[in-house]
C-alpha cells in the first residue's frame, strides 16, 4: 500500500490568492479521483502571516488598509482588488472586499494549529477563508474564532481554551520558521512531498498535472 501524496501548504486566511489557490488545489485533486490509479492525497496547511504588523481593528476597508498601510495608490490598489474578484469567481468564489474587516490574523493561525490536533484543519481553513472574504467576519476576535470552531465540529471550550493560553503559537512559529528556510517569501507556497514546490494561485489543471506526475513518480518507485 502507498503511502498518501503529502502537499503542505503555506498560506495566509487573509490572503485573498490563497483562498483561490486552496479552492484550484481541490478542484485539480478532485480531477485526478477517476484515474486508473487514483492519487491519495494529504494536505496540510501551515502558518504564514502576510502582514503580522497588521492591527487587531483597523478602521477602514481593504482598499484604505493597502493605500495607507501598504502605501500603495488608491488607483493600483482599486484595479488589484477588481482583478482578484473576477479570478476568484472563475473558481467559485464570491470576494466581498467592501464589507472585509482587516485584522491580525496570529490567533486564526493558532487555531488552525488545534484543529490540526482535533483532526478538523481543512475544514475550519475554509470555513476561516469565507468568513473571512465573503461574510465580513472579524476574525481578530476571540468569540468570532471560537464560534467559527465550534461550526465546524470542534468543542468550542477547549477553543477558547487554546486561544488563551497561547499553546499554539510556537506551532505557528515553527512553520514561518520552516517558511524562511524554504526561501518562501509570498503564499500561497505549495511542497509537494518535501521536495516539488509550487508558487501562487496556479490553475487547477496544473494542480492535477503536478499530483498525478508526483503520484506515477511514488508507484514507479514503489515497484521497483
Amino acid at each position: 500500500m502507498t503511502d498518501s501524496l503529502k502537499i503542505d501548504v503555506w498560506s495566509d486566511i487573509a490572503c485573498p490568492w490563497c483562498f483561490i489557490g486552496k479552492r484550484n488545489l481541490e478542484s485539480g485533486i478532485a480531477a485526478t479521483a477517476s484515474d486508473e490509479d487514483a492519487p491519495a492525497v494529504e494536505v496540510t496547511y501551515h502558518s504564514f502571516e502576510l502582514s503580522p504588523d497588521t492591527p487587531v481593528d483597523f478602521d477602514g476597508d481593504e482598499l484604505e488598509f493597502l493605500a495607507t498601510h501598504k502605501g500603495m495608490p488608491r488607483e493600483q490598489v482599486s484595479q488589484m482588488l477588481e482583478r482578484v474578484t473576477s479570478v476568484a469567481a472563475e473558481a467559485g468564489l464570491e470576494y466581498n472586499f467592501d464589507i472585509l474587516k482587516h485584522t491580525n490574523t496570529v490567533k486564526a493561525h493558532e487555531l488552525l494549529h488545534f484543529a490540526k490536533e482535533e483532526g478538523r484543519q481543512i475544514e475550519l481553513a475554509e470555513r476561516l477563508m469565507s468568513a473571512y472574504f465573503i461574510e465580513g467576519r472579524h476574525l481578530g476576535r476571540e468569540d468570532e474564532l471560537v464560534a467559527l470552531a465550534g461550526e465546524v465540529g470542534l468543542d468550542t471550550d477547549k477553543a477558547r481554551d487554546a486561544l488563551r493560553s497561547e499553546q499554539y503559537l510556537e506551532a505557528v512559529r515553527t512553520d514561518q520558521a520552516q517558511a524562511q528556510a524554504y526561501g518562501i517569501t509570498g503564499v500561497p507556497f505549495f511542497v509537494i512531498e518535501g521536495k516539488y514546490g509550487v508558487s501562487g494561485a496556479q490553475p487547477s489543471d496544473a494542480f492535477a498535472q503536478i499530483v498525478r506526475q508526483v503520484w506515477s513518480e511514488r508507484l514507479e518507485t514503489a515497484d521497483v
